[in-house]
C-alpha cells in the first residue's frame, strides 16, 4: 500500500513541476477559464477540466502500475526503484531547464497525441462542463516529458491501484498553478517560468531523487 510519504512525495512533484505544466498546458487552461457562458462561470470550466486531465492521469498510472507489478514479481524491484530514483533527478534538470533528455519521450508520445488531437480540438470552446471535463480527459494524453517521468517513478509502487494513486497526488500537486493559470493566466506564466522558480524547483526535485536511490535499493520500497 502507498505510503504517506510517497504519496507526499507526489503532491509535492506536482507542486514543483508546475513550473513546467505551465508552459504546456497553460495557455489551453486559459482559453477554458474565458470560454465562460451565462451558466457556467470560468472557474467550474477550468476545473471540470483540471478533473479530467487528472482523470487520464489516474488511468495512464493504473496502466503502467501493472506492467511494473509484473517486474517486480520477476525480481526487478530494485532495480526498478532504482530506476525511479534516477528519473526524479533526471525531472529536475528538465525542470530547471539544464539537461532536456526528457523531451525525448514527449517525442516518443507524439504518435499518439496525433489520434487524439483532432478529437480535442472539437472540444473547443470548451463552454460546458461536460465539454470541459472530456478535453481535460484528453489533453492530460499530451506529450509531457514531466508526466512521463512520474508514470514511470510510480511503476515502482508495486501495486497498479498505488500507481494510480501516486498519479492522482502529482495531479492535485500540479492545481494550485493551474487553477490559478486560467484565471489569472498572464500573472501566473510569468512568474511560473522566471528562471529562479525553475532551478529552485529543479534543484528540490533532485534532492527528491537522490534522496529515493539509497532508500530504495535499502528497504525496497518508497
Amino acid at each position: 500500500m502507498t505510503d504517506s510519504l510517497a504519496f507526499s512525495t507526489s503532491l509535492v512533484l506536482g507542486l514543483l513541476g508546475a513550473t513546467h505544466c505551465v508552459g504546456m498546458c497553460g495557455g489551453i487552461a486559459a482559453s477554458v477559464s474565458m470560454s465562460q457562458t451565462k451558466a457556467k462561470s470560468g472557474f467550474w470550466l477550468i476545473l471540470a477540466y483540471n478533473i479530467g486531465r487528472i482523470s487520464s492521469y489516474a488511468v495512464a498510472g493504473a496502466l503502467i502500475g501493472l506492467i511494473g507489478h509484473q517486474i517486480s514479481s520477476g525480481g526487478a524491484a530494485v532495480l526498478l526503484r532504482t530506476l525511479a530514483g534516477m528519473l526524479l533527478i533526471a525531472m529536475g534538470l528538465y525542470v530547471a531547464q539544464w539537461w532536456q533528455l526528457l523531451t525525448r519521450l514527449e517525442r516518443a508520445g507524439g504518435l499518439l497525441w496525433r489520434h487524439l488531437r483532432p478529437f480535442a480540438a472539437q472540444l473547443l470552446p470548451a463552454d460546458t462542463l461536460p465539454r470541459a471535463l472530456l478535453l481535460g480527459a484528453l489533453w492530460g494524453w499530451l506529450p509531457c516529458g514531466l508526466v512521463y517521468s512520474t508514470l514511470l517513478w510510480s511503476s515502482a509502487a508495486g501495486h497498479w491501484h498505488d500507481s494510480a494513486l501516486l498519479m492522482i497526488g502529482f495531479g492535485i500537486g500540479t492545481l494550485p498553478a493551474m487553477l490559478t493559470t486560467g484565471l489569472l493566466a498572464q500573472q501566473v506564466r510569468v512568474l511560473m517560468q522566471n528562471q529562479g522558480v525553475r532551478r529552485g524547483a529543479g534543484i528540490l526535485i533532485i534532492l527528491f531523487g537522490i534522496y529515493t536511490l539509497p532508500f530504495s535499493a535499502l528497504t525496497g520500497s518508497f
